[in-house]
């Protein structure tokens, strides 16, 4: 099957990356990962990647700690970076060419963030990695993400969780929850569910952009995502 969209933005979640245990970081999960977005590439889609950072730093929720929240924002933000250079090396060994762009100026680790160069390293069939957010404390991972496939001019954001899908309720606690196949961005509003927060969610509506939320758990469905299959939650207008 084609890939569905021409350009879309994946979102990685750090736990994800680390796969079963306690690493931070699971080489196999990496390689299966990277080999997905590759082929993805190599299939004519043009890829950008935001990886957020539970792995390594969870901020408010960190476990014991009170850090102010300014700078326990800061901390996730640099943890992004350590996800995105590790995601960048195992991109590069498949043979795709592979940038990280940071929204803060850290020049001797990787560039910094600017739209119309990120959008010149799609058109050549070349990944972008977004890290540190939108630079800002406050902001969540899922507004950076939206705003950057907004500005980047994204068909889709490709979410890739621990979970797989939307639910009404919390499917954990609750074995009569019942799961969404499609929503529009106004019904999970309504609805009060937390899929993507408010402001990820009106800029994603604003700018006409589908949002698919599956699980990571078997990275080819990154792929199935891509290729517009049923698969997890679609919310769009």
């Amino acid at each position: 099957m084609a890939n569905q969209y021409k350009r879309v933005l994946v979102k990685l979640s750090g736990e994800a990356l680390s796969g079963e245990g306690n690493r931070i970081l699971n080489g196999d999960m990496l390689t299966s990962v990277a080999d997905v977005i590759s082929r993805l590439v190599k299939d004519g889609t043009q890829v950008c990647i935001v990886i957020g950072a539970g792995n390594i730093w969870r901020g408010a929720r960190q476990n014991g700690l009170s850090v102010d929240r300014v700078r326990g924002d800061h901390m996730g933000m640099l943890a992004t970076v350590i996800n995105s250079i590790a995601m960048q090396d195992y991109i590069i060994k498949t043979g795709v060419n592979a940038h990280v762009m940071s929204a803060v100026q850290i020049q001797q680790f990787c560039e910094p963030y600017s739209q119309y160069k990120a959008i010149e390293y799609l058109e050549n069939n070349e990944v972008v990695i977004l890290s540190c957010g939108v630079g800002y404390p406050f902001f969540s991972t899922d507004t950076g993400m939206m705003l950057r496939a907004a500005e980047l001019k994204c068909d889709a954001v490709l979410s890739a969780k621990n979970v797989n899908g939307v639910y009404d309720k919390d499917p954990a606690k609750y074995p009569d929850a019942k799961k969404f196949d499609e929503l529009t961005y106004s019904e999970m509003l309504s609805l009060g569910l937390k899929a993507i927060d408010q402001s990820a969610a009106t800029i994603g509506e604003e700018s006409g952009i589908k949002t698919v939320l599956f699980p990571l758990s078997e990275p080819d469905n990154i792929i199935r995502a891509a290729n517009g299959e049923n698969i997890g939650t679609l919310i769009h207008n």
